[in-house]
């Protein structure tokens, strides 16, 4: 049961991370912190995947939230 759960937080956790670094950043990158990014970066929002893929994001932490739980409970048990 132990092996299934860390195999299950390996794989969640590489989907995690691949969900996260597929989303768009929120600023406009290096030019951003010398002041000469898009300052219009708000009306960006609702297009693209971006709302799938920050959807994607919170179930992915809360399974892995639940894995981590579950592997603590077994542990201990």
């Amino acid at each position: 049961m132990l092996v299934v759960a860390k195999v299950l937080l390996v794989i969640v956790s590489v989907v995690l991370v691949a969900v996260i670094l597929l989303q768009s950043g929120r600023s406009a990158g290096l030019g951003a912190i010398t002041g000469g990014g898009n300052e219009s970066g708000a009306s960006r929002r609702g297009k693209g995947t971006d709302p799938m893929l920050a959807k994607a994001t919170s179930i992915a932490a809360i399974v892995f939230f639940i894995v981590t739980i579950w592997i603590a409970w077994i542990v201990t048990h």
